[in-house]
């Protein structure tokens, strides 16, 4: 089973509320006018395309690499009251999260990069599609942001160039969505900074600033790079069809207590770079007497739980990771678990 048959997997919350996605209609469908090299691969270091007014054209299909923020989105302090609202979230496994229940997922959408976007640009709006949530509106006609907007799941947005940057500007989130699967809140005055520069045909860097000063001391910004996904098209995502995995139980402190002590030396041989099939490269570390994970897309190291010598619980992504290992005990792979599947990290 490929990565866009299994849905979302970030997390135990994303995985409950995922859904069966639709036949694989239109999957190796070769995408029309897009540069192609000599063999007939898609050129992706192509000059990227310009709208007759002379600005990059963003449209096209998209992924963001950004998985590893989605885990863990920023370290910038919280104030006490979001402080304590995080502490409690970390110690439910994300049961809490409106997402659980199939409610958007607000300024995470899609952060994780394992469902495609579709950006349509016009004129005066730019569109962005997402397989399982609502669509956004980007306004480029002028318009400022409302002044007293009525809080919504996605927010409003306007959109304006700056030389070949797109910056997009969303105010107006409700404040029940979480900032990643770890649980970061936010409230409703949360502001969010997009820019979009298309480099090439096939790339975008994106960068996002978040700035929300009745929940944090600062704001931050991530960056993650945006690819062209060819030769094929998004899905459907209904998450409510596949609603199986309520109500969900168990909490991290239990498991702590539950841990297996395993040998500084025996963790030492796992410690290395994991390539795994369209996610990215996991790296596996020692710190102390624990193994760490660092997670394509950014988010840093995050711990694991031993359940026994090979067998680690990965809170990060609502599931396990157990090491294979050769006859010198050197591990050669790792098979990631979640409720919709095994995955390969094959050591590089």
């Amino acid at each position: 089973m490929t990565l866009r048959s299994r849905v979302v997997i970030v997390t135990v919350l994303a995985i409950a509320c995922s859904a069966t996605r639709a036949a694989a209609q239109w999957l190796n469908t070769p995408t029309a006018g897009i540069p192609r090299t000599a063999d007939g691969k898609p050129n992706l270091t192509a000059p990227a395309p310009r709208t007759p007014d002379g600005k990059p054209d963003l449209s096209g299909l998209w992924m963001m690499s950004g998985l590893g923020h989605a885990t863990n989105i920023t370290d910038v302090e919280m104030l006490p009251w979001a402080q304590k609202v995080f502490q409690q979230r970390l110690e439910t496994y994300g049961h809490e999260d409106p997402a659980v229940t199939c409610l958007p997922e607000g300024p995470r959408t899609s952060l994780a990069g394992l469902d495609p976007i579709r950006i349509i640009q016009t004129p005066a709006m730019v569109v962005i599609l997402y397989e399982g949530g609502p669509a956004r509106q980007i306004f480029t006609d002028g318009r400022a942001l409302p002044k007293d907007p009525t809080p919504t799941w996605m927010g409003y947005s306007v959109g304006r160039w700056d030389g070949d940057t797109f910056i997009v500007d969303t105010t107006g989130y409700n404040n029940r969505t979480w900032l990643d699967f770890r649980g970061h809140p936010h409230s409703e005055a949360l502001h969010v900074t997009e820019r979009f520069r298309r480099t090439d045909f096939g790339h975008i860097q994106l960068s996002i600033t978040y700035d929300d000063p009745k929940t944090y001391v600062k704001p931050w910004t991530i960056n993650l790079p945006v690819n062209f996904v060819p030769d094929t098209d998004q899905l459907e995502n209904v998450c409510l069809e596949n609603l199986k995995n309520l109500p969900l139980v168990g909490r991290p402190s239990d498991d702590r207590k539950a841990a297996k002590k395993v040998a500084r030396d025996v963790l030492a041989r796992y410690a290395g770079a994991y390539e795994v099939e369209m996610l990215g490269t996991f790296t596996v570390s020692v710190v102390g007497d624990e193994l760490m994970i660092e997670i394509p897309g950014g988010g840093g190291k995050q711990g694991t739980i031993a359940r026994s010598d090979t067998l680690f619980m990965f809170p990060p992504i609502g599931g396990s990771i157990r090491f294979v290992t050769d006859a010198s005990g050197k591990a050669t792979y790792f098979v990631l678990s979640i409720v919709e599947g095994d995955m390969k990290g094959t050591r590089k």
